[in-house]
C-alpha cells in the first residue's frame, strides 16, 4: 500500500513476485488499488488490475474510481470508465466529482464544466434508461439555496456566475460522498475560509456552521476534525474582533458566538460521557490532552464573549451567564487535572490559534467563572489551587490574585511540594499586590498550620468535614 502510494513501481513488482496480498485491506478498508488510484499512479495500478486486484469500496463507501476523482487524478478515472466494467451509475458520479475537484482544488471551472457535461451526456443519453439525479428534500441555506443542475441549458447556465459553481460543488460532493466523508466537511470549510480571506465572514460562518453540525452528527466527539472547526471559530472570531492594519475590527454577532459556544460545550459533555464508556489506564493521559485542547478553546471563546459584554442586553448577558454555568457543572478536567478556572489562570492558556487575542490569565474570564460557581479550592494533580496558578505567573497578575482571595480562595492551602501560593510570590509581586496575608487567614487556618507542622494526629478527633481542611494545610 506504501508502494503503492508513494509510485515505486518496482518496489510494487517485486512485493508482487513475493506473494504480496494485492486484495489486502487496512483499518479503514481501502486496499492498495485505493492507494495508487488517490496517487494518481496509473502504471501500478494496470499493475495490480493484471494481478486480480479486486474493486472494492472502502469504510466510506468509496471505489478506486470515486477516490481518484476526488484527488483529481483524470488518467486514472478515464482509464477505469474505459478498461473496467464499472457500473455506469458510479462512472457518472466519478466524472461530477472529477467536475468538483476541478472547481476547489484546481479553480478550472472550464474544466470542470467539461466534466459536468460528460457526465450528464450519460446520464441522459440512454432515453430507454435515464439515471436522473436524487432530488434533495429542501434546498441548503448554507449553500445559498443553490439546487444541482438536471440538464445541459442549467450548466452552461452555472457557468456566468463563478459563486454558482462553486455551491454547484458543494452539493455534488455531499451527494456522492456523503456528509461522513471527511473531503465534504473540509471543502465546506475550505470554501468558508476563502470568503472569510475576502471579507465576507457572514458566508464564512453559515458555512462553517453547517460543517460542524455534520461533524458533531456524524462523528464520534472529540473527533479531530470536529476539534479543528471549534479552533477554526476561535481563531476567526478573533480576527473578526481584532483591529489590523488596513482593516477596522467587524463584530461578531451574538447569536453566531453562542450558537459555537454552546455547541462546543455540548461537544465536551458527549466527550465526557464517551471517554467515560471506553475509559483505560492505557488512554487517560492522551484523552485528558484531547479535553484540555477543546477546554482551552473554550477558555476562549468565553474570554471573547466577556470582551463583548457591553454590547450585550440583559438578555443575552443572562443567556451567555448560563451557558458557562452548564461549562462548570460539567466539573471537566484537563491535562494535569486542570479545571477550566486553573485554565482561567495560566499564562499557557494563550497559546492557541493565528490570532493571538485573548490574553492569560484573564480577570475577566477568572471574574465569569467565579461568578457562575466555579470552585476556587479545587486541586489540580500537584495539588495546586487556582490561587497557586495565577501566583506561579511572570508577571503576576494582582486583579486575579485579589479576586481569588475575595471568593474564598484559601491563602495557606499547600501543593505536593508543601508550598503555598504566598510562597510562590516573588518579592517583586509581593509589592506589587499588596496583599496583607493576615486579612485572609483565619484561626482555624492557623490551627490547622499548627496541627500540620506539629504532626498531631487528627484523624477521629475533629469533626470529619473538616479533616480535608486540616489536610489542605
Amino acid at each position: 500500500m506504501i508502494s503503492c502510494y508513494k509510485g515505486h513501481l518496482k518496489i510494487v513488482k517485486y512485493l508482487l513476485e513475493k506473494g504480496a496480498d494485492v486484495n489486502r485491506k487496512s483499518l479503514k478498508g481501502n486496499t492498495a488499488l485505493h492507494d495508487c488510484a488517490e496517487s494518481g499512479s496509473l502504471e501500478i495500478l494496470k499493475l495490480l488490475l493484471n494481478h486480480t486486484s479486486q474493486f472494492e469500496k472502502d469504510s466510506y463507501g468509496m471505489s478506486p474510481m470515486l477516490a481518484a476523482a476526488v484527488t483529481g487524478h483524470v488518467n486514472v478515472v478515464q482509464y477505469l470508465i474505459g478498461h473496467t466494467q464499472s457500473p455506469r451509475k458510479e462512472c457518472i458520479e466519478a466524472l461530477e466529482l472529477l467536475g468538483a475537484t476541478f472547481v476547489d482544488k484546481k479553480r478550472d471551472m472550464i474544466g470542470a464544466l467539461t466534466f459536468w457535461k460528460l457526465a450528464m451526456e450519460q446520464r441522459l443519453g440512454d432515453k430507454t434508461n435515464i439515471i436522473e439525479k436524487p432530488v434533495h428534500k429542501s434546498p441548503i441555506a448554507a449553500y445559498e439555496n443553490s439546487v444541482e443542475a438536471k440538464s445541459m441549458e442549467e450548466l452552461d447556465d452555472l457557468i456566468r456566475e463563478p459563486d454558482d459553481m462553486r455551491m454547484q460543488a458543494l452539493l455534488v460532493r455531499e451527494r456522492i460522498l456523503g456528509p461522513a466523508h471527511p473531503e465534504t466537511s473540509y471543502y465546506i470549510r475550505y470554501r468558508g475560509a476563502v470568503y472569510a480571506d475576502a471579507g465576507e465572514f457572514d458566508r464564512c460562518i453559515t458555512l462553517w456552521m453547517y460543517a460542524l453540525g455534520m461533524q458533531q452528527e456524524m462523528l464520534d466527539p472529540l473527533s479531530p476534525m470536529t476539534q479543528s472547526s471549534f479552533s477554526s471559530f476561535a481563531e476567526l472570531f478573533t480576527f473578526m474582533m481584532s483591529e489590523g492594519r488596513n482593516r477596522k475590527p467587524h463584530p461578531v454577532a451574538f447569536p453566531d458566538m453562542m450558537v459555537v459556544f454552546d455547541k462546543a460545550v455540548q461537544e465536551l459533555e458527549d466527550g465526557i460521557s464517551h471517554l467515560g464508556r471506553k475509559r483505560s489506564v492505557a488512554s487517560e493521559d492522551r484523552d485528558a490532552a484531547v479535553l484540555h485542547q477543546l477546554l482551552v478553546v473554550i477558555l476562549h471563546f468565553i474570554c471573547l464573549a466577556c470582551r463583548n459584554k457591553q454590547n450585550m442586553t440583559e438578555r443575552q448577558l443572562h443567556t451567555f451567564k448560563c451557558s458557562a454555568y452548564r461549562l462548570v457543572q460539567l466539573r471537566p478536567i484537563g491535562s494535569k487535572g486542570f479545571t477550566p478556572l486553573h485554565l482561567a489562570c495560566s499564562r499557557q492558556t494563550t497559546a492557541v490559534g493565528r490570532y493571538p487575542l485573548c490574553s492569560f490569565p484573564s480577570p475577566e474570564v477568572v471574574d465569569l467563572l467565579i461568578e457562575v460557581g466555579a470552585p476556587v479550592n479545587e486541586v489540580e494533580f500537584e495539588k495546586n489551587t487556582p490561587l497557586h496558578i495565577a501566583a506561579m505567573n511572570r508577571p503576576c497578575n494582582a486583579e486575579i490574585i485579589k479576586l481569588l482571595l475575595e471568593n474564598g480562595a484559601h491563602i495557606d492551602a499547600r501543593n505536593s511540594e508543601h508550598k503555598t501560593s504566598m510562597d510562590l510570590l516573588d518579592s517583586l509581586s509581593m509589592t506589587d499586590i499588596s496583599v496583607s496575608p493576615l486579612k485572609y487567614r483565619t484561626l482555624q487556618c492557623l490551627a490547622a498550620r499548627q496541627i500540620m507542622a506539629h504532626n498531631i494526629a487528627f484523624e477521629g478527633q475533629i469533626p470529619k468535614k473538616l479533616e480535608d481542611f486540616v489536610l489542605m494545610h
